[in-house]
């Protein structure tokens, strides 16, 4: 398999701003174990090979456990993942799917058990980027893995 075009070249200044504001995301309240979650699921939901192969390595660098990047799949019948935790895959298969009806208030809520206002506008956010991300990487058919040496991810130690 082949990119399609190689859409940072393409549009250059949309891409580097597209950039600042995942950048940007690493300033939020949301921790980065967490990002990484919901990162992870959220390609996986998609089917992006590129976005799930690159952010099951970052996860893997910044210490998640491999037992839990298997996880992440079946994290409602995992005991691995912290209520906190828990909330974010929810709300980020919510947002992702977006089913019929929207978002329901029992879901809000118990996500709001968990997140401060500020916190679940940063989540969303979180939210937003990947789904972006996972789009354009879907629709230009990135290679997975063809980025690792750019991206320092050879040193996840997974191949």
């Amino acid at each position: 398999m082949s990119q399609r075009i190689n859409y940072p070249q393409q549009s250059p200044e949309l891409f580097r701003k597209f950039m600042d504001f995942s950048a940007a995301l690493k300033d939020s309240l949301i921790e980065e174990k967490i990002r990484d979650l919901v990162q992870i699921r959220a390609s996986q939901l998609n089917g992006c090979a590129f976005c799930l192969d690159m952010h099951v390595k970052q996860a893997k660098i910044a210490g998640e456990t491999e037992l839990r990047l298997y996880h992440v799949a079946i994290w409602r019948e995992s005991a691995l993942f912290s209520p906190r935790e828990r909330a974010a895959l929810a709300w980020t298969e919510a947002l992702t799917t977006l089913p019929e009806g929207g978002v329901s208030d029992e879901l809000y809520e118990r996500v709001r058990g968990q997140y401060s206002e500020k916190e679940l506008s940063d989540l969303t956010f979180s939210v937003m980027a990947i789904n972006a991300w996972n789009r354009v990487a879907i629709a230009f058919k990135a290679v997975p893995g063809s980025a690792d040496k750019a991206f320092g991810l050879d040193k996840a130690g997974l191949s």
